[in-house]
């Protein structure tokens, strides 16, 4: 089966406009909702045929400090429709703790919002549709301090970068906006390698630091 492009990814949202940081938070809040609403009935690609929901993202839409981006849901996010609700996600949550972060105060979502078959990394068409039609648009409404790029696929997308060894833990340059992204390790990886543990809770912490040091994001501009 062909998808065609709809006018949705050919054109602004009807009522949507960019933001600034005087308007209202209720506009901000009715612009997500409103985004969250045509993601959940997305047919623009292929893995709308095999998701069980779609998964926008979760967290706070008034003014996420950081916002969290991951590869894609797995199973329980894409039983759920929520973002990491998983074992990567219940890490998560134990390690944003253990830096002093709230996970209700961040926002978090993927690149894609389905689950690709059998956790397969996304397509690049995948990518560029759900990237262009809906994470850039959820980053500009949100215009969040810092961007956090969980693992390789995000990592790859925001910057243009490869190795998450040589890049995580630093504060990089995005490639469409002016909102700095600090690399990290995706939880689930983890899993595979225990050492990364240490490492990923490192980075939370300097999230931690450099979201209450507003000079320290400018700089890396």
């Amino acid at each position: 089966m062909r998808y065609k492009k709809s006018p949705l990814h050919e054109q602004p949202f009807r009522g949507f406009s960019p933001l600034n940081n005087s308007e209202p938070e209720k506009k901000k809040s009715r612009s997500i909702k409103y985004l969250n609403r045509r993601i959940i009935s997305c047919k623009l690609c292929q893995l709308c045929e095999t998701r069980t929901n779609a998964v926008p993202g979760s967290g706070n839409i008034e003014d996420p400090s950081v916002v969290f981006v991951g590869e894609g849901p797995g199973r329980n996010e894409d039983l759920k429709g929520e973002p990491f609700v998983g074992s990567g996600g219940k890490l998560l949550d134990e390690l944003l703790k253990n830096a002093g972060l709230d996970r209700k105060r961040v926002y978090i979502t993927n690149i894609v919002k389905c689950r690709p078959p059998k956790n397969r990394k996304p397509k690049p068409d995948e990518i560029q549709t759900c990237t262009s039609t809906y994470l850039e648009k959820q980053i500009e409404i949100l215009k969040p301090k810092l961007i956090c790029s969980l693992g390789a696929t995000a990592l790859q997308y925001f910057t243009g970068e490869k190795k998450m060894g040589s890049n995580h833990g630093k504060l990089l340059k995005a490639l469409k906006s002016d909102i700095p992204v600090l690399a990290t390790y995706h939880p689930a990886s983890v899993f595979r390698n225990r050492s990364l543990k240490n490492l990923l809770q490192s980075d939370l912490i300097k999230i931690r630091d450099l979201t209450g040091q507003k000079e320290a994001l400018h700089s890396s501009k």
